[in-house]
């Protein structure tokens, strides 16, 4: 408890000592007007079936970082069995689980066409969290252990979808321990998609104000208080209350806001999935990443400016839309090759938001760069 805390101390120093503006929370909460209660939310007959039985192709537990603070245990699963391999790679305090639409979308309705490999990054869901501290590069390595386990070793076979912690760890998985030069994954890599992610955290407000928001939550509050300030973190008010978009199996939620809700009370529920020290530890990891321009251009250089995407909301109060439009200057621009997909209004966490859209995208960038020579 002490390590943690002292890590927690450690990030809190590293904000400005000011009172934060509440505003944004307010704002977005008021816009939405009356959602369910957490005790509503436990009771509605559809949350016992908030996360799908998606059966996976294959499910296993491996050992990986030995001689890293290791060797611990990485939870995966591998759904679908097409050619067109996507790794996802989930942001702080998510897990495997919270892919499952698009674990559906491309391992289940098409996965005859693709193979999708999800898993739960150290600190978080069925893999180990071990105290120690976490960086995205020492967590890229975990990938690229797994990549190796299951087999995605070919040239440009595969594609990589990292949102927010998962995009700055997906940067990493391109430099070795001294940042100079490449692994040999960059030459595996056939896209690279980065979902609401930051090469480095600038100090705009939202952010900082979200992190130690977050940092806030890992001590004891109301369930209720904690779901809210997620909720308006990462979410347009728009989308909140929208009704449930989501094919439901008894009955739908009222609104988007209320079945995100239930998808989150399930994690923070199930005992050993979500803790303050597996959080903390991902926190660190997130909050210090730097990648500069001078690395984003060797990257760029590295995989192919043709075969990367950026994709960011202007509405994202978590990873605010200025780091999207840096991330995108350094890597070299439109006029470079790069793809840019900004998206007025939509918040932090577009596979929920614009579900139907993102799979979409996602499915042309897979088309569109498997039609490319190595």
């Amino acid at each position: 408890m002490d390590a943690i805390r002292k890590a927690s101390g450690h990030l809190q120093s590293y904000l400005p000592s000011l009172e934060f503006n509440q505003e944004h929370h307010r704002r977005i909460n008021e816009e939405i007007g009356q959602q369910l209660s957490v005790d509503e939310v436990l009771q509605h007959p559809e949350f016992p079936h908030v996360n799908w039985a998606l059966k996976p192709d294959r499910k296993e537990r491996i050992d990986v970082a030995a001689g890293r603070g290791g060797p611990f245990k990485i939870s995966y699963e591998l759904h679908g069995h097409g050619p067109k391999k996507i790794i996802w790679i989930m942001g702080l305090g998510g897990y495997m689980k919270t892919w499952q639409r698009q674990t559906k979308d491309f391992g289940h309705t098409e996965g005859d066409q693709y193979s999708s490999l999800v898993f739960d990054n150290r600190g978080i869901g069925e893999s180990d969290k071990p105290l120690l501290r976490y960086t995205t590069f020492e967590m890229a390595r975990d990938v690229v252990e797994l990549l190796d386990h299951v087999g995605w070793t070919e040239s440009r076979s595969i594609h990589v979808v990292g949102i927010s912690m998962g995009g700055m760890i997906a940067q990493e998985l391109m430099f070795v321990a001294d940042h100079s030069q490449a692994l040999q994954i960059p030459t595996r890599i056939c896209s690279l998609n980065f979902i609401s992610t930051a090469p480095r955290i600038v100090r705009t407000l939202p952010y900082l104000e979200n992190v130690r928001n977050r940092i806030d939550l890992m001590w004891p509050k109301a369930l209720g208080a904690q779901i809210s300030k997620v909720k308006a973190d990462c979410y347009s008010a728009e989308w909140l209350k929208k009704p449930d978009e989501t094919e439901s199996v008894v009955q739908p939620f009222p609104t988007n806001g209320d079945r995100f809700a239930a998808g989150e009370l399930t994690k923070r529920l199930l005992p050993g999935a979500f803790t303050r020290q597996g959080f903390l530890c991902q926190l660190y990891a997130a909050g210090f990443h730097h990648k500069s321009a001078l690395q984003l251009k060797q990257l760029a250089d590295a995989v192919g400016r043709e075969r990367i995407m950026v994709l960011h909301g202007t509405g994202d109060h978590m990873i605010d839309f200025v780091h999207g439009k840096m991330l995108l200057a350094e890597l070299g621009g439109e006029e470079s090759g790069v793809t840019k997909s900004f998206h007025d209004g939509m918040g932090h966490v577009a596979p929920f938001e614009i579900r139907h859209e993102f799979k979409t995208i996602i499915a042309g960038r897979v088309a569109k760069t498997e039609k490319m020579a190595n």
